[in-house]
């Protein structure tokens, strides 16, 4: 391996340990106020959907049978289904819609 891939990868491996080592080190008590629980409780939720809602518009070639895959996720997600049924599902719909798409021109 080359000394500057073993650079990188020390670096990435220093960033992600602080990341996670700094907020334990700042924050010895228990956080008691009601405002910041609720903010970092929904972090991970936001950092999520804004990691995968900008790539679900460019998983396909089309933005038209991108969108019909979301609205099906959003809509048995809203109905409580299961991730693995909300993953086919959206995934199926997209690619129906690729095709129909397709043999429309």
């Amino acid at each position: 391996m080359s000394t500057r891939l073993i650079l990188y990868i020390a670096v990435m491996a220093g960033v992600t340990y602080l990341v996670r080592a700094l907020p334990m080190m700042v924050f010895r008590k228990k956080i008691k106020s009601q405002l910041v629980q609720s903010f970092l409780y929904y972090v991970p939720y936001a950092v999520l959907g804004a990691m995968t809602v900008p790539a679900v518009f460019y998983a396909t070639g089309n933005m038209i049978s991108a969108s019909v895959g979301l609205a099906a996720a959003f809509v048995l997600a809203f109905f409580g289904q299961s991730l693995i049924v909300v993953a086919l599902t959206a995934s199926g719909a997209a690619f129906i819609a690729e095709l129909m798409i397709g043999a429309a021109g």
